[in-house]
């Protein structure tokens, strides 16, 4: 066998991508300036805004997909804002009384800032109205004209009772006519009126005579008590008459600047004619009221207040101090704050709803503009994502009574639909995405346009520059103090581990901003005026003092040997694996022993995780490859038989993924050569069926959770974690991990075969398959080999055996 030396351990400046301070050309971050620099951080996502712009209609609305802390929604306004700027505010909405069918008030649109004017102007009017109206009959004009109406016609009421008085005369009765109207003949006998007592001891002759004769006389004034009627309602027409003329010249006085001034608003001519003509037709609502006859009024009699409400106007949708297109981000997209509602007051116990209590929601808010929504909160109200649709097919914003289909339905109304033109801008997960697109098919008709937010950028010498714009920005916006260059570096280097990659940089800027934050109040804390990179260190890692509990409950553990992981000496199979641990929002990495036991049997490998319903469908298909890579090495000239078992040792809970099948083969593989495994080391990776060792994830934590176990037991300078070569990249480690690799005392070594990582675990070459089908002498592969022929050869022993009994 010849001498092969051990594979080469990785360098400390391999470990980690360390930014130098003195590349950032600012000294601290408030002399940043401010540019807007996501368009070369997000490409994607800022094409598909930027289209959006350019597209009208209903149909090319935006889905912005990306992971929470990515800064979504602050993303998009800083996208739409500029953009809004620029464009004129959308008009004004405003809900008027309909007089000719009250249950469906009319929607106007006036330009911006002209809503509120006008409503104001026809407040004032309507007030001036109220007033003038009553004034107007007190004045001596309205009196005398009153007056000479009264006049004459009591002149020929007059007239026509001196008639009727005469008839009666001439015929010898007495006429009278009392308060209601009720007119009385009484006989007149020897010149004196004959009363009821006294008209039944007249004799029956006469009695008869007198009678038939004032019902002639009855029947002959009649017609003059009819033309008195007719007086009567002839005068009270000449003053309805009067009081409407009246009316109409205060409308005209008080009302024409209000109608000349709205003119030229659609819809608002006809509407000031009616208006004139409603207060025309009801001008003895214009009167004040005697307020003692009040509680006489029968009930649902309407009142003056509940009259002159038809005269208001409702400010739907007010854009007066609007400065460009507006941008609204509904955070509680219920039905109501969604789409508007129509509001009921109570009175008398009774519940009433008008045109005035017409209200609007966001979506009314954002016409003319964008409106933003997080899609969970839409899904999470059913009745607005309905609505948002069907206002998005029709094209307009039609207000109603969600009305539970199990209640009693009231009264309400129905207001006029308002046309909409905007762009409803969804912010979500992709996993939300597809579960919309595939579950319902109005959401590709109506949400064309997907904008994906990258988790990460290149980390590039240009975009290093626009990540250093960013902190800037950033640190202006949440008030910290300035960030030194050092810190910034700092930062820059924290997004890369974040995004465990040494070639990007993280783009999860609320995660950067918590940061900064934390940094400025501990600098604060210390009486810094501003950020240094020790305070930005010392934010990191209070950051994981305070969620590392668990972790340090399992550190304790392991160094009382409760959890029995070896990191020293040798052992026959066994290894040392890595995983990965998540309590909430924290992630740590713990060393587990991993076990095998091999011996005769037909049972093959099996995996107790999965026996114990502990392993994961991933965690499975890695041991079904290991069994491959057996069959591919091994089984070429005889069967494979035997039997053994694969364990994570004191593990309890559910165990997924395949990144520990690399350090399960190499137990696997000690067992059957009888080789021991250093358990100096620690292993992570993927196995492949040709033998490759594959990435996995994690990777950082993983090896800094074994090195803190090799820490608190002593480094000794043999100690080291294997992982794929294809990791490399992804290694942004601790700054004390990285010490002790240059000072020797801990090792990383980068393998692309278990090949390679069984030479550094066993000290043996595995070997390659000779012409003659065998391993080299001396390999680990001809040991296996070797001992998985005596095994099948025992198998085999033992079945004959078993038959001839």
């Amino acid at each position: 066998m010849t001498k092969t030396t051990l594979p080469s351990s990785l360098p400390g400046s391999k470990l980690r991508a360390a930014m130098d301070p003195a590349t950032i050309p600012y000294a601290t971050s408030a002399d940043v300036p401010a540019r807007n620099v996501y368009s070369k951080l997000q490409p994607r996502a800022i094409h598909a805004l930027s289209l959006a712009l350019e597209i009208k209609g209903n149909e090319h609305n935006l889905y912005v997909a990306g992971e929470p802390n990515m800064g979504r929604t602050y993303f998009v306004k800083s996208f739409l804002k500029p953009a809004a700027a620029k464009a004129a505010p959308p008009a004004d909405w405003v809900y008027l009384y309909n007089f000719e069918d009250s249950d469906k008030p009319i929607a106007v649109s006036l330009p911006a800032g002209r809503g509120r004017k006008f409503k104001l102007a026809q407040s004032k009017a309507m007030t001036h109205i109220r007033q003038e109206i009553p004034a107007r009959f007190e004045k001596d004009t309205f009196q005398k004209k009153h007056e000479r109406i009264v006049k004459k016609f009591n002149a020929r009421r007059e007239e026509l009772f001196n008639e009727m008085d005469d008839t009666a005369e001439k015929e010898n009765f007495s006429l009278s006519l009392d308060d209601e109207g009720v007119l009385t003949l009484s006989p007149i006998v020897d010149g004196e009126v004959v009363s009821d007592k006294d008209f039944d001891k007249l004799k029956p002759a006469h009695r008869k005579k007198l009678k038939a004769k004032g019902e002639e006389l009855l029947a002959g004034v009649s017609s003059i008590l009819r033309q008195i009627n007719q007086n009567e309602m002839e005068m009270r027409d000449s003053e309805s008459a009067l009081q409407r003329e009246t009316a109409k010249t205060v409308m005209e006085d008080c009302f024409t600047q209000v109608s000349d001034k709205f003119k030229d608003i659609e819809g608002l001519p006809a509407y000031f004619e009616a208006v004139v003509d409603e207060v025309v037709d009801n001008v003895d609502l214009f009167m004040p009221r005697d307020s003692s006859l009040a509680g006489l009024l029968p009930e649902g009699m309407p009142t003056g207040e509940d009259f002159f409400t038809r005269f208001e106007v409702n400010l739907f949708v007010d854009n007066g101090k609007t400065k460009g297109a507006p941008v609204v981000v509904e955070d509680h997209p219920t039905p109501f704050n969604l789409l508007g509602s129509i509001e009921r007051e109570a009175e008398m116990g009774a519940l009433y709803t008008d045109f005035t209590l017409i209200k609007a929601g966001s979506l009314h808010q954002a016409n003319g503009g964008f409106l933003i929504l997080n899609v969970e909160d839409l899904l999470s109200n059913p009745s607005s994502w309905e609505g948002l649709l069907r206002a998005l097919r029709s094209g307009q914003s039609r207000i109603e009574d969600p009305v539970d289909p199990e209640q009693v339905r009231a009264r309400t109304i129905q207001p006029e639909p308002i046309d909409l033109d905007l762009k409803v801008v969804l912010i979500g997960t992709d996993e939300h995405y597809e579960v919309l697109l595939y579950n319902d098919d109005r959401f590709a008709k109506y949400f064309k346009l997907k904008a994906h937010l990258q988790h990460a950028a290149m980390r590039t010498a240009a975009n290093i520059r626009n990540y250093v714009s960013i902190i800037g920005q950033t640190a202006r916006e949440a008030g910290v103090l300035p960030l030194t260059r050092e810190a910034m570096a700092g930062l820059i280097d924290f997004s890369s581990r974040l995004v465990e990659d040494q070639k990007r940089l993280s783009l999860y800027i609320p995660l950067i901003r918590e940061r900064m934050i934390e940094a400025s109040a501990l600098a604060r804390m210390a009486g810094k005026e501003t950020v240094d990179q020790t305070a930005m260190s010392e934010a990191v890692w209070a950051k994981d003092y305070r969620v590392n509990l668990y972790e340090e409950e399992f550190m304790a553990d392991y160094d009382r040997q409760v959890i029995k992981v070896d990191t020293d000496g040798y052992g026959i199979g066994r290894a040392n694996g890595l995983s990965v641990t998540l309590f909430g929002d924290y992630e740590f990495g713990l060393p587990h022993q991993i076990s095998c036991t091999v011996g005769v049997g037909h049972g093959g490998i099996l995996d107790l995780e999965r026996e114990a319903q502990l392993g994961g469908p991933i965690h499975t298909k890695g041991m079904m490859i290991i069994k491959s890579y057996l069959v591919r090495l091994f089984a070429q000239n005889k069967p494979i038989v035997l039997t053994g078992s694969l364990c994570f040792e004191q593990s309890y809970a559910g165990i997924e993924g395949d990144s520990a099948s690399g350090a399960e083969l190499a137990s696997l593989l000690s067992a059957l050569s009888d080789t021991p495994i250093n358990l100096s080391y620690a292993m992570t990776g993927a196995v492949s069926q040709s033998g490759a060792v594959m990435a996995v994830g994690g990777v950082n934590r993983k090896i800094e959770g074994f090195f803190e176990v090799c820490r608190r037991r002593k480094l000794t300078g043999r100690q080291g974690v294997i992982l794929p070569a294809d990791n490399v990249v992804n290694l942004m480690l601790k700054d004390e991990i990285v010490r002790a690799v240059d000072e020797g005392k801990f090792h990383i070594f980068p393998v692309t075969s278990i090949e390679e990582a069984l030479f550094i675990l066993t000290g043996l070459k595995c070997g390659t398959r000779g012409k003659n089908g065998q391993y080299p002498l001396g390999t680990l592969y001809r040991k296996v080999d070797q001992r998985l022929a005596e095994l099948a050869e025992l198998a085999l022993k033992t079945t004959s055996g078993g038959c001839a009994k």
